[in-house]
């Protein structure tokens, strides 16, 4: 790496903008490259620009100065919010901006920018090319997206070393947390938590409330768990209802705990049991052995970061359709070849640091570590 491209060792990089707006997994995921941007610039002002949904998740973040989010893609205010996002970048006179999007949008705001004057004199972004100074290595649109951040990172000689989400609780999330938990009788390292949902467009992604139940019944008689917190979101309160139905040793926290609540509480749990779900990235940020069941999508491509997350797939020819509904007349096929008492096995496994040797009539897949 040539001396141009340290940027760390550059005495004039003073002032820094991180941009990355959606999705919820992305913007949680890009949080352990936002660690190493502070590590490697512990002096300088660091601003972040996202999304109003993914703001809250900084409200408390000490590594940055200031969280600005503009709507740009409010489809009803776009060229008003537009130049709104141009008129706080110039002000924010800023000598380094680091794009973590994969979309051509930022591109486009920062060329109107250069053309209107007050663009950062180093720019990076996900693609390389015009209007950024330097190019990642990296620059696969279908590539996972966490290797592809850091690329861009590494393309300015930021080390990349922190390797599972980063979020800052304030003092009343982890209060709150740990009343959640003595409330409902959650001792450290003798429950378990499930995050059984998805956005109601992709129920496919879900592997179903009987599967869960029957799962929490074996993981309890087997002790492996004691008690089970079932955390949702709005699309998923009926799932998560029916769940809590197996047994009064299973705790519903749907609609009773906030986003930047679920991972300290996470932190304390044996285990988490996941879909393909945003808040799993969220779980991902307390660094605990986590199992995430995938069926309609690529477990190498959506899977949480972090050295303790494992995702399991059925080897099946339709696998990673990343279809809205089921083509085929066996529906969910997929997911109902992942059976509980698999499942089980493979948690099992994972807690032992065992790759499970047991087999289906279906291959699995079975993904770890980082992408």
């Amino acid at each position: 790496m040539s001396a141009e491209n340290d940027l760390p060792a550059r005495s004039d990089i003073r002032r820094i903008l991180i941009i990355k707006w959606s999705a919820m997994g992305d913007v949680v995921m890009a949080t352990a490259l936002m660690e190493d941007i502070r590590l490697a610039f512990p002096d300088a002002r660091i601003d972040l620009n996202t999304l109003p949904a993914s703001a809250q998740l900084f409200a408390h973040d000490p590594r940055f100065d200031e969280v600005f989010a503009i709507d740009v893609r409010n489809k009803d205010a776009r060229l008003t919010n537009a130049l709104a996002w141009i008129h706080r970048v110039r002000r924010g006179e800023y000598d380094l901006v680091i794009d973590l999007q994969r979309t051509d949008h930022t591109r486009s705001l920062l060329a109107l920018l250069l053309f209107t004057g007050g663009i950062p004199r180093h720019r990076v972004g996900n693609r390389g090319g015009f209007p950024y100074t330097r190019t990642p290595r990296l620059t696969d649109p279908k590539a996972h997206a966490f290797p592809m951040m850091r690329s861009v990172l590494e393309s300015i000689s930021i080390p990349t070393r922190t390797n599972h989400p980063v979020l800052y609780a304030g003092t009343t999330h982890l209060e709150q947390a740990e009343a959640l938990m003595h409330g409902h009788g959650l001792e450290p390292g003798r429950f378990a938590v499930f995050l059984p949902g998805s956005q109601a467009a992709g129920w496919l992604k879900r592997w179903g409330v009987e599967r869960f139940q029957a799962l929490a019944v074996l993981l309890r008689d087997s002790g492996m768990a004691e008690r089970i917190a079932i955390i949702g979101g709005p699309d998923e309160t009926e799932d998560c209802r029916r769940i809590a139905e197996a047994g009064d040793f299973l705790v519903n926290l749907n609609g009773r705990i906030e986003l930047l609540e679920i991972a300290p509480l996470c932190e304390q749990a044996a285990f988490i049991i996941a879909n393909d779900t945003g808040t799993a990235h969220i779980a991902a940020a307390a660094d605990r052995p986590m199992l995430v069941i995938c069926g309609p999508t690529d477990p190498s491509r959506v899977k949480p970061i972090g050295e303790k997350v494992r995702a399991i797939q059925a080897e099946l020819s339709c696998r990673s359709c990343y279809a809205k509904d089921c083509p085929i007349d066996d529906k969910q096929r997929c997911m109902r070849i992942l059976s509980p008492e698999f499942v089980a096995a493979e948690i099992e496994a994972m807690l032992a640091g065992n790759v499970n040797p047991i087999t289906t009539d279906v291959p699995i897949r079975r993904v770890t570590g980082l992408p």
